[in-house]
């Protein structure tokens, strides 16, 4: 085996230092096509699934549609489940990976970018890589510090870290081979997503649409993690090339499609492919999910002008090369965040009698795409939701939605509540495909948001915080017990069985609160979903009786994963509290505010008998607002900046979710030195909380704790029990 250090620059001048890693190929053999035999195993199980005893991607296969084949769990005996083993890892943060095995050695990420692996029958941990992301880069993470996932090729597995590095570990001893940084760190990206290889590369994309980037994707040598292709997502700003994959299309078609004016040319448009990116063996390409804009707001971005591609699309490249092949654009001139991340599943369906390869996609804008993946037309497009406001519909002979004409509030002056909101019909969580029954199993939900174009100046772009061009101060609820009542009512989720053929739900569950976990399939007519109140389940698949349902304790937003070692079929997943709607949500979080938060990986057997310690106590924390402070006018001041730069971490009407800081109970609301410390001077940046003195005078500051102030005394008198503050 040869040992080489590299050194090579980064598009754009950054530089990049690889550590010695030990190459699995001959000199001058590398790159795709010359797979090692270790490597040619990846290649035939990502593109079979193999015979479902390892899970050998997050979502199972190239086709990501998390079926398993497996049937020693079924139907007549899921009932018997039981769990095998666990492990309680280390941050009470969100945990959103789907555990990944191969081998009989399960690999998980979790909070902060962290990876280990496990012995997966018996639960013995074999190694742990933590690689100590800076807390300060958590400012920067629209949706708390998680990671969806790793990938495993050949000897290797890929993980990439929330500050931007993707990193290759040795997967039998979790040592670092190399480690690339895939974005300027000068600008707000993150990356939370999950790797793809593909063709000998890695593909990532980033986050951080909300704050203010331009998005791309781009590929990377899985031998050394030098840079192959680049694909940008949305124009440069000057309208030139990048050398870049991209630089054909958008010169040809795509820069006209955004105005010569706009904030976009500020911020960078958006755009980012925080989440899906899919291979396509069948027709050797990629699918790329494509983000929200930045601002949301079109009228600001792109002058109310034009449909911005790629925003809000999926866009089909060459895997080679990265090329420009095709796309379709879900919401055309997006304004709502109704980005197109959300997880992609490859099919093949009978369309008008003819056998058609398809791409499934239920986005966040609450309708399930159907389209044709040679072509890219789109078959179909029906909601997976109910109340749907913003469109009635798809014309599916230009393949543009049918739009509300109020739901362009920057055009309207008026305000308007959509449905879904931000926070989509479906988010992130992974939805799964079962080709026996035809159905797609989404975790869906109902989320309403309010969207203004009153923005006063704190609401304009600011070098923190998000910068989505709407008012964020004036969608915090009011001062009214049953405004607050309705929110809770209208948040609720669903597990959604869609048929694509007849572009209907076939059978759905409601569930009393959002923000439930990804879905699993099998061949033994189940499906299972973790939920937010902490239980997990299993159904059957074509009809929907709940047959399981076991106390995990915490929540579960993650998806399951399930294999087989030594002839035992195993069902694998993590639980946990977090992500973007827990941190915002305030009371509209229901019942699972008082959910704990226990950060654990949890493994299921047939007969399995392993107990659970004794959950903690879930009584709410102490609560002595301190005595009132300011003015009307400096907490009127307060709520606006509260509003601008703190509600999207700790919750509307600082009403905290238990794994962030409740500040209404924080021991240094009753000390204007102490308060200042930690908001102006950074005492607590270590833990993720910056310095907002870019932003923030000591004024502003000392209004915002009057705010916090007041608002723990009048939630304390109303709202005594539904926003009682909990432990994290």
């Amino acid at each position: 085996m040869a040992k080489r250090v590299f050194t090579t620059a980064l598009l754009g001048g950054a530089t990049l230092v690889l550590a010695a890693c030990n190459a699995s190929k001959d000199e001058g053999t590398a790159g795709a096509g010359s797979l090692d035999a270790a490597e040619q195993a990846s290649e035939t199980l990502l593109r079979t699934g193999g015979s479902g005893d390892d899970w050998g991607a997050i979502g199972f296969s190239y086709d990501e549609q998390r079926f398993s084949p497996l049937t020693d769990i079924n139907d007549a005996n899921v009932g018997k489940l039981g769990i095998a083993w666990f492990a309680d890892l280390e941050d009470a943060r969100g945990q959103e990976a789907t555990p990944v095995v191969v081998d009989g050695t399960m690999y998980v990420s979790h909070a902060w970018s962290k990876v280990s692996a496990w012995d997966a029958a018996t639960g013995k941990q074999l190694w742990s890589f933590d690689p100590q992301v800076p807390g300060e880069t958590a400012v920067n993470a629209c949706c708390d510090v998680v990671n969806r996932g790793v990938a495993v090729w050949g000897d290797k597995l890929f993980v990439a870290a929330l500050d931007g590095r993707l990193i290759a570990l040795d997967r039998k001893t979790g040592k670092q081979l190399w480690s690339t940084q895939t974005f300027d760190k000068r600008r707000p990206y993150t990356i939370t997503g999950a790797p793809r290889v593909v063709k000998d590369m890695v593909l990532i994309g980033n986050g951080g649409a909300e704050f203010g980037v331009r998005g791309y994707v781009t590929a990377y040598d899985a031998d050394t993690g030098k840079q192959k292709w680049r694909f940008y997502t949305a124009p440069n700003p000057e309208k030139r090339a990048d050398n870049a994959a991209s630089d054909e299309i958008f010169a040809s078609k795509g820069n006209a499609t955004w105005s010569d004016q706009g904030e976009w040319k500020t911020s960078g448009g958006g755009g980012t492919v925080w989440d899906a990116i899919v291979y396509d063996k069948d027709l050797d390409q990629l699918y790329l999910g494509v983000g929200n804009g930045n601002p949301w707001n079109h009228g600001l971005r792109s002058n109310g002008e034009g449909d911005n591609w790629f925003l809000s699309s999926i866009v089909a490249l060459d895997a080679e090369t990265g090329a420009y092949k095709w796309h379709y654009q879900e919401t055309p001139a997006e304004s709502w965040d109704y980005t197109a991340t959300q997880p992609i599943i490859l099919a093949e369906q009978a369309v008008n009698g003819t056998p058609t390869k398809v791409l499934y996609h239920a986005p966040k804008n609450g309708f399930f795409f159907t389209i044709d993946r040679t072509t890219g037309k789109l078959i179909d497009a029906k909601p997976f939701v109910d109340g749907i406001n913003w469109a009635t519909g798809y014309d599916l002979a230009t393949g543009r939605p049918i739009e509300n004409p109020d739901a362009r509030f920057y055009r309207t002056g008026k305000p308007f509540i959509a449905i879904p909101g931000a926070l989509g019909a479906h988010n992130w969580h992974p939805m799964s495909y079962n080709p026996a029954t035809g159905l797609v199993y989404i975790p869906a939900q109902q989320i309403p948001q309010g969207y203004l174009e009153d923005m006063n100046e704190l609401d304009r772009r600011k070098v923190l915080g998000f910068n989505v061009g709407t008012s964020l101060t004036g969608t915090l609820l009011p001062d009214d017990k049953a405004a607050f009542r309705a929110a809770v009512a209208a948040t609720t989720g669903r597990l959604v069985a869609f048929d694509p053929r007849s572009g209907k739900v076939a059978w759905g569950v409601d569930y009393p609160a959002a923000w439930n976990g990804g879905t699993m399939t099998t061949a033994g007519n189940l499906v299972f979903q973790g939920t937010s109140t902490g239980r997990f389940r299993a159904y059957t698949a074509d009809t929907g009786k709940q047959l399981l349902d076991l106390d995990m304790q915490s929540g579960i937003v993650s998806a399951p994963s399930t294999f087989r070692v030594g002839g035992v079929q195993y069902v694998a997943f993590m639980t946990s509290k977090g992500g973007a709607f827990p941190l915002v949500a305030g009371v509209a979080g229901g019942v699972t505010r008082k959910v704990p938060n226990i950060p654990r990986l949890v493994v299921l057997k047939l007969g399995g008998a392993v107990q659970l310690p004794a959950p903690p106590a879930t009584t709410a924390l102490a609560w002595a607002p301190p005595a009132p402070i300011g003015t009307a006018a400096q907490i009127a001041a307060g709520k606006a900046h509260f509003g601008r730069y703190c509600m999207v971490c700790h919750g509307d009407s600082a009403i905290g979710n238990g794994f962030t800081p409740d500040l209404r109970v924080s021991a240094t609301l009753g000390s204007a030195d102490t308060w200042k410390s930690v908001l102006l001077d950074g005492a607590l940046k270590d833990r993720g909380m910056v310095s907002f003195a870019r932003v923030l005078t000591p004024q502003d500051a000392e209004a915002i704790r009057a705010y916090v102030i007041e608002r723990s005394s009048w939630t304390k008198a109303n709202l005594p029990e539904a926003s009682a503050p909990m432990g994290r």
